[in-house]
């Protein structure tokens, strides 16, 4: 090989390694890969949801702007049953733009918001919104085969972005026990 080759390509490995494996190329990737995958799921009318999924009153919401780090919503109660979240994070796009409540079709659980700055698609039923204090974007909910849109090595929602759902539960199961034993 010769040298004139070799530098460009160090030069490049460096570039794609870094501490943190969320800005890694690898992870950009699997984050356009998983917005991609996402997208085409709206096309199946049978995973679209016409309500929002409890757990997201139960605590901080894991959100996501696709290209953004991951952050969190905080979920209110909204008009007509849907649900408003307040986002704290970077990213949220200007008008067009929507949020997808993503819901684990084989557990039920509910996983977190993914963000997109495209134009919504109409006629979905609208869920809620998410908003900052500069902007208001709609939130569809949908079912999803969560192994196929996340990653262990790259997660939409890496565990420290939010309290889960599946965490405020543990833990107030947790508490709960800890004081009946206390007693």
């Amino acid at each position: 090989m010769k040298i004139r080759y070799l530098v460009p390509l160090l030069l490049l490995a460096a570039a794609c390694t870094s501490r943190d494996p969320q800005n890694s190329a690898f992870c950009g990737m699997t984050m356009m890969a998983s917005g991609t995958r996402l997208l085409d799921q709206l096309g199946n009318l049978h995973a679209i949801l016409s309500q929002p999924p409890e757990e997201m009153m139960t605590g901080r919401v894991p959100t996501r702007v696709l290209g953004y780090p991951a952050g969190y919503s905080l979920p209110a109660a909204g008009d007509s049953g849907r649900v408003a979240l307040g986002y704290e994070g970077e990213g949220l796009p200007q008008v067009p733009g929507f949020g997808l409540a993503l819901v684990d079709d084989s557990s039920e659980v509910f996983r977190g918001v993914v963000v997109f700055d495209p134009e919504p698609p109409r006629g979905y039923p609208q869920i809620g919104t998410i908003s900052n204090a500069s902007v208001t974007i709609p939130l569809i909910g949908l079912r999803i085969h969560w192994s196929s849109v996340n990653s262990d090595q790259c997660p939409l929602f890496p565990p420290d972005s939010a309290t889960t759902n599946a965490e405020v539960s543990a833990d107030a199961e947790v508490s709960a026990d800890a004081e009946v034993e206390g007693a």
